[in-house]
């Protein structure tokens, strides 16, 4: 039986009219290119996390990879990194060179398991990537223990985790370096995009470097110089620029970050409430001083049931689902280069059984009380 129409989606970004009205009045301007209000987002963002320094890119994946090259990991490096995450977090590793290293995730927290982190460490670790997942800080505290015994950088990848706080700190607020996305499923979008936030000066002037072609000098600045100046070519770059008008649409998203991140906890809440008695669904947990931002909400599938089946029928039923985060150590991209496959059973039974709901700002509880009662009926 092929599947209905979709009336209820697994996401959908939380665009409106002041973000359309920013857009517009940018394209009146006649300014898209990176400019003033690329620089305007990068102070906001920088003030609402709580860290010295933010740097706009074109998306999450070019904030890994610039900071990557910018903190100089490279050939003959090893990272230490989650296999249960988007391919992105492993790929930007390749792209300097250097060797990702699988290790597993805690089975309540879906998070890197640190232990599994120290039993990697070889003379080759330079530096620990860890996933906030979903918008679930990781365990930081564990984790820059090891990095500051061992003299490795802790690169995060907050790419889910905007508005997630770690013992009351936002995350990104204390980073070396902290990486977000503001692709349209996260929690707050500019169409496509990223930032880093960094306390390391030198890290974010590099990183402004490196996104613009290594020019010293940005269109903006040239343009509104009071003389003649050109300029220079430091080092080999990217174009990893972020625009204007898509800056603009972020600082009227910006504006709403907690009553988004406070809608999307209330429906988290009251989606774990409701399915903590269903039988062989275990939702997700949060750990004493995390404080999750639900970017996603998912499941744990722990009957007999086989997960495609139930998705199948809660399509039938108009509701959109996603399977779980990937393992990256079991895609063909990655089968290959590794040649003997780590053992990771935590991250494979969660690949394996874990369900993403739908979970967006608009959704009201009567949708979600349909998704509640579908997932049930699925269950049966």
């Amino acid at each position: 039986m092929s599947p209905g129409p979709i009336r209820i989606p697994i996401t959908r970004p939380a665009v409106g009219e002041e973000e359309a009205a920013a857009a517009a009045a940018v394209v009146r301007s006649g300014w898209l290119a990176m400019g003033e209000r690329v620089a305007e987002l990068e102070a906001a963002l920088a003030s609402a996390v709580g860290a010295p320094h933010a740097v706009a890119v074109s998306s999450g994946t070019a904030a890994l990879h610039l900071s990557l090259v910018a903190l100089g990991v490279g050939p003959g490096d090893e990272v230490i990194l989650p296999s249960l995450s988007f391919i992105a977090t492993a790929n930007v590793v390749l792209y300097v060179g250097a060797r990702p290293v699988f290790v597993d995730v805690d089975e309540r927290t879906f998070n890197i398991d640190p232990a599994s982190v120290g039993a990697a460490l070889t003379p080759r670790t330079r530096a620990i990537l860890p996933v906030h997942q979903l918008g679930l800080p990781a365990p930081l505290d564990e984790l820059q223990a090891i990095a500051e015994a061992r003299g490795l950088l802790l690169v995060e990848d907050g790419a889910c985790a905007l508005g997630a706080s770690w013992r009351g700190r936002p995350v990104g607020a204390s980073a070396r370096c902290c990486c977000f996305s503001f692709h349209p499923r996260k929690v707050i979008t500019t169409g496509e995009g990223g930032m880093i936030v960094t306390t390391d000066e030198a890290l974010a002037a590099t990183a402004r470097l490196l996104r613009g072609q290594g020019a010293s000098l940005g269109a903006a600045e040239r343009h509104s110089a009071d003389s003649l100046r050109f300029e220079e070519y430091r080092l080999v770059g990217y174009n990893y620029r972020l625009t204007d008008i898509q800056a603009a649409i972020g600082l009227a998203q910006l504006k709403r970050l907690p009553a988004l991140v406070g809608r999307r906890r209330e429906l988290a809440v009251r989606y774990t409430s409701r399915l903590a008695a269903v039988e062989g669904v275990r939702p997700p947990g949060e750990p004493e001083g995390a404080l999750h931002s639900y970017q996603s909400y998912m499941v744990l599938l722990e009957g007999p049931w086989s997960r495609r089946a139930i998705m199948q029928r809660l399509a039938e039923a108009g509701i959109a689902t996603r399977r779980a985060v990937t393992a990256i150590h079991e895609t063909p991209a990655y089968r290959a280069r590794l040649g003997d496959l780590p053992r990771l059973p935590v991250t494979e039974r969660v690949a394996r059984r874990g369900l993403m709901l739908p979970l967006y700002p608009q959704m009201t509880e009567a949708e979600q009380d349909e998704v509640i009662a579908a997932l049930v009926a699925a269950c049966r």
